[in-house]
């Protein structure tokens, strides 16, 4: 068993080796070779999705440079390639990505691959950004889809089941800048009287809390300059006041590592996540679980869970509420849904956020909440297939493309794949 961990710390991986293939004819001879394999990323996700009994396969020394279509607005990227590193080079080139994560640190493959997303209501997740896929299948094959192929929809947010992803295009457009504002103390009846309004204020918009008390600590907006900026320089939103200073999400914590806030204009790609590429995130001191309901059960959500605030607040660290748009990838959160998501950063605790998270799951099971698949979540497979209209049709596309089952490890014998 490999003495390699998760960037949390909580889950050791039982891989027998940690390979890192510097071509894609490497890479290929390593997956027809191996009876078990899985990509494991910038290890940012918090359970076993990445975990393989076998090989796992690190794809950071794949070779090749980003690749800029400007005619066809797209760019193509290895896959291991993090997101700040995708940004600055589009920044050189004029071009921008329609959105970012809160971290510029993880992998374009990873982020994909789980459906992760940055926030805004006419923003979909990052996932819905791909145009082209390049893998590596179980035999060693290569394969090139894009959306004019055969169940794309179904291969995008895959999960690491149907191969090892070697190249992804991406959608681009012209670069433009954000100004990023915050607001403190916004009451939660004006949040729940106004939800729609307050997360259509800006281009993006995250509200924090610990879910417990009046007021949401902070709403921070990150609005688009060459669009229309309604609380730009504004001194109220919805009963909160403008902060008098750059805010840190957890309370307490310092702002030096924040993307700039205090409605300073700068490049997309040091605004639209939360933190700085430059900032190496925490490891081992917390944990993270997000569930995305559809948004016109927000408001009814909100008041589950700020109903559990008491059981909440003591193993929170903070709580961020943002949305995503719909978009037709099959195992997205936001599958023909318009969505929002509360998404819990947790203390370190986690035999105890475990079962917190069944009694959450309970409670919110009337409204369907969809997991990120990279996070801490309890559902299992019999919950989850009725979450996900095309559950079956993904089940089906895994079973053809993988029928020796070589990339199906625990965490998708359990949830997804039986």
């Amino acid at each position: 068993m490999l003495e390699e961990y998760n960037w949390a710390g909580n889950l050791r991986y039982s891989g027998t080796e940690i390979a890192q293939p510097s071509s894609v004819e490497e890479l290929a001879e390593l997956v027809s070779s191996s009876p078990a394999v899985r990509a494991v990323g910038t290890r940012h996700s918090f359970n076993d999705i990445a975990d393989s009994a076998g090989v796992m396969v690190n794809l950071e020394k794949l070779q090749g440079d980003p690749v800029l279509d400007e005619q066809g607005r797209t760019v193509t990227v290895t896959a291991g390639t993090r997101y700040g590193d995708l940004a600055a080079f589009l920044v050189q080139h004029g071009y921008a990505l329609h959105n970012l994560a809160s971290l510029p640190h993880i992998s374009v493959a990873g982020a994909v691959a789980t459906g992760t997303h940055g926030s805004g209501n006419r923003n979909g997740n990052l996932a819905t950004a791909v145009a082209a896929l390049e893998l590596v299948t179980a035999d060693g094959t290569m394969l090139r889809v894009d959306r004019s192929s055969p169940d794309f929809r179904g291969m995008v947010v895959s999960l690491g089941a149907l191969g090892i992803l070697t190249r992804i295009t991406l959608d681009v457009e012209p670069a433009f800048e954000v100004r990023q504002d915050v607001f403190t103390d916004v009451p939660w009846a004006s949040v729940e009287q106004n939800f729609d309004a307050v997360t259509s204020a800006a281009y993006s918009v995250s509200i924090f809390s610990s879910l417990a008390g009046p007021a949401a600590s902070q709403v921070w907006l990150k609005s688009r300059t060459d669009t229309e900026m309604p609380y730009a320089g504004s001194a109220d939103f919805f009963g909160g006041k403008a902060a008098s200073e750059p805010k840190h999400p957890l309370p307490g914590m310092s702002a030096v590592n924040c993307s700039e806030q205090m409605g300073v204009a700068g490049s997309w790609s040091d605004r639209l996540a939360h933190f700085r590429l430059a900032f190496t995130p925490s490891n081992g001191d917390e944990l993270q679980t997000e569930y995305l309901v559809e948004r016109g059960s927000a408001v009814e959500a909100l008041g589950i869970l700020r109903g559990m605030s008491a059981e909440i607040a003591p193993l929170l660290q903070v709580c961020e509420i943002r949305t995503m748009a719909r978009d037709d990838l099959w195992l997205s959160s936001s599958y023909e849904q318009e969505t929002v998501g509360f998404h819990f950063t947790w203390k370190p605790l986690q035999a105890d956020v475990e079962a917190l998270l069944a009694k959450m799951e309970a409670a919110l099971a009337p409204l369907k909440p969809r997991p990120h698949w990279g996070k801490l979540f309890t559902l299992e497979q019999a919950e989850l297939q009725g979450l996900y209209p095309r559950f079956a049709d993904f089940q089906d596309l895994a079973g053809r493309m993988d029928p020796e089952r070589k990339f199906v490890n625990a965490f998708l014998a359990r949830k997804v794949l039986g």
